[in-house]
């Protein structure tokens, strides 16, 4: 899936005064988006942030990220258990379909996708401990390459299940745990997949719901 946003860019939405433009044209993004957003449902109190939509070839909103609680930072180790935060991805659900120009098709969404940017968000604030700084892009790439590897066999032992309530719903996820955090990945019966990862925060406490108002964030 094409996209012109990584799903692990950070952006900070402001919480109350003038929001910056950078902000201001993230939710617009939102505001552009044909499907419903999820996020942690109300049991999460903490902080909630937009991250930078992403978008196809032809300029239609793909999917987009809720941040929960701490904002991610690069760790070069595992997690001390100081950081906790959760980022929520909704893809949305499309099928193959034709190309802008009409000359090919363009790639069905799936719950691998969703599980593909939630891996990659996951990795963009990892660093492995004892790895040179000139060394990251090329580890960057390799487990970018291993995290589609794993995306597209969610049958796999590399993967468990757990059953989590979306909109009050139990819902089935695919699930699975590094040194650096969880990543998961299901769908909803609205139209879009979920993905989500973090570190610091259990993923077995949480739940998902559909956000009423995304223009709240502005």
């Amino acid at each position: 899936m094409e996209t012109t946003d990584r799903v692990g860019a950070q952006a900070s939405a402001a919480e109350g005064g003038p929001q910056a433009p950078s902000a201001r044209r993230t939710v617009d993004g939102y505001l552009l988006a044909p499907f419903p957003w999820y996020g942690l449902d109300e049991a999460f109190t903490g902080p909630r942030r937009l991250l930078p939509v992403g978008m196809g070839a032809d300029g239609t909103v793909e999917h987009g990220s809720i941040g929960h609680g701490d904002e991610p930072s690069v760790h070069n180790e595992p997690t001390d258990g100081s950081e906790r935060f959760a980022v929520v991805v909704t893809v949305a659900a499309n099928p193959v379909r034709r190309s802008p120009d009409g000359t090919g098709v363009l790639e069905a969404t799936t719950v691998s996708s969703a599980a593909w940017l939630a891996g990659v968000g996951l990795l963009q604030c990892t660093w492995p401990g004892q790895m040179d700084h000139s060394l990251r892009d090329d580890w960057l790439e390799q487990q970018t390459e291993t995290a589609w590897v794993l995306a597209d066999d969610l049958d796999g032992s590399a993967w468990s299940t757990l059953s989590l309530p979306v909109d009050g719903e139990p819902t089935t996820f695919h699930y699975r745990e590094s040194e650096f955090g969880w990543v998961l990945a299901g769908s909803t019966g609205e139209g879009v997949h979920l993905g989500a990862y973090g570190r610091g925060m259990s993923a077995y406490g949480l739940g998902f719901s559909m956000i009423k108002d995304i223009g709240a964030y502005a």
